[in-house]
């Protein structure tokens, strides 16, 4: 090959590889389906090499293809984070960051390295509100909520859109027989955060019953709620942002096709006061090339 591939066929790749299916893919990116199935298309012939199986309507990634996504992704990340890594250079001071606990444990706690590569002069302090949405901490410099997006007294952007699917250990689907449909999640204990909302809203949008929400144990705390369902006590309706670590990890699987969106998303708040803290500018800069944000 005597050019390099567009980076906009390269994100359609990379995008597509994470999600799946080309309509999440095109959801992120803010394309067309249309448009992000002709980038796909267009990189395949480019590249010389089969990228893609085609079953059916749905195309899939050759192992080739995977292999390939996972250098893209590499690539990508790395040009994301030059600019975070000579901002970061020479900053010091001390950075504290109140962080849902869930997004904390599964998300940030496993990157936090690479922050501190950047700045490995600032001083993290990472601390877990009470409420999801709660910004009232005055240590904070930043934080991470999640709710609709109305927080008092800060200065709100959205950090990324949540979708929910039922999720579920290797060792609790084996003991089931293997779940291949979405009816299947009925033969397991139903998981819940609080309350069984999330999951009768799975099951209307599956066609299956909303009684069946009302089964299982409910938690006050989403790391209560993957430690369940890691630990094979049954199906949890998990954020697939947050639980994506876990699947890759291959102690959690996602159960179907079948997807809610939430009304909440995940957002970053900052005081007015402290808009302008150097340690908190290069944070945020590297969350945001870390974590791709969708637009409402």
């Amino acid at each position: 090959m005597s050019r390099i591939p567009s980076t906009q066929a390269l994100r359609a790749l990379e995008c597509f590889a994470r999600h799946g299916t080309v309509w999440a893919a095109a959801d992120e990116l803010n394309l067309t389906r249309s448009a992000v199935s002709h980038q796909l298309r267009l990189l395949e012939r480019d590249l010389g090499f089969t990228l893609f199986n085609r079953v059916g309507t749905r195309i899939e990634l050759t192992p080739r293809g995977r292999a390939y996504a996972g250098d893209v992704r590499g690539a990508l990340s790395a040009i994301a984070g030059s600019a975070a890594r000579n901002a970061g250079h020479g900053l010091s001071g001390t950075l504290t960051i109140s962080c849902t606990p869930g997004f904390a444990a599964f998300w940030l706690a496993p990157r936090i390295g690479a922050f501190r590569s950047i700045c490995p002069d600032v001083d993290i302090r990472v601390v877990t509100p009470r409420r999801l949405d709660d910004v009232s901490n005055p240590a904070a410099d930043l934080f991470i909520a999640f709710g609709s997006g109305k927080m008092q007294g800060v200065e709100v952007e959205l950090l990324q859109q949540v979708e929910f699917a039922p999720l579920i250990s290797p060792s609790l689907a084996n003991r089931l027989g293997g779940l291949e449909s979405a009816q299947d999640v009925l033969r397991a204990d139903l998981l819940h955060l609080d309350d069984n909302t999330d999951w009768r809203r799975w099951l209307q949008a599956a066609g299956l019953p909303t009684e069946a929400a009302e089964k299982g144990p409910v938690f006050s705390d989403m790391n209560l709620v993957y430690a369940a369902t890691i630990a094979g006590q049954g199906v949890s309706m998990g954020d697939v942002i947050i639980g994506n670590a876990a699947m890759e990890a291959g102690q959690l699987i996602r159960v179907g096709d079948v997807r809610i969106a939430s009304p909440d998303a995940y957002y970053m708040c900052t005081p007015p006061q402290k808009a302008d803290l150097a340690p908190a500018l290069a944070f945020r800069q590297w969350i945001m090339a870390a974590l791709p944000r969708r637009t409402r």
